[in-house]
């Protein structure tokens, strides 16, 4: 699962941390090796050409290619640099969503009215997960997928249910 808790909620602990992340099926340390391979495989067929004049004409649009390829996951690691963090003490809730950009989105509301709801078809996604407090509702987890919602929704009511 893409979250983790800090301690893990139990009813003698009254404050934990959760973290969320988006994801990565390719991690960064496999990234070298999928654009290595990726250009080793491309490249095979080429050797037929060696020697001729096409395999310049070629290779200029194989290296087009690799550097797409490269974009491509680049952007999408900068766009997966999504981070939330929800820290709970005895009194207060505290969500923080940190963007892509740098950008932090912050909620505070009162540990006592707090409560998680999901929305299994009304939001802009399946099991769409939201926590209330005070006068605002925000989205946590956005990112999960719908099985992953199901699950935080089952632990965060846990969390907040043994305050």
């Amino acid at each position: 699962m893409p979250y983790q808790w800090t301690p893990r909620p139990a009813p003698e602990t009254d404050n934990w941390q959760l973290e969320l992340w988006p994801y990565r099926s390719l991690l960064r340390r496999d990234f070298v090796v999928f654009i290595a391979g990726t250009a080793t495989l491309v490249a095979l067929p080429l050797i037929a050409l060696a020697g001729s004049p096409a395999l310049w004409v070629i290779l200029g649009f194989f290296a087009l290619m690799i550097w797409g390829l490269w974009g491509a996951l680049h952007i999408s690691y900068r766009r997966g640099d999504t981070l939330e963090q929800c820290v709970a003490t005895s009194k207060h809730i505290v969500l923080t969503h940190q963007t892509p950009n740098g950008e932090v989105q912050k909620w505070e509301a009162n540990r006592y009215w707090v409560t998680v709801h999901m929305h299994p078809k009304g939001g802009p996604v399946e099991n769409y997960l939201t926590l209330r407090g005070g006068d605002r509702e925000v989205e946590i987890g956005a990112f999960l997928d719908v099985s992953e919602r199901r699950a935080l929704y089952d632990e965060l009511r846990m969390a907040l249910r043994n305050a």
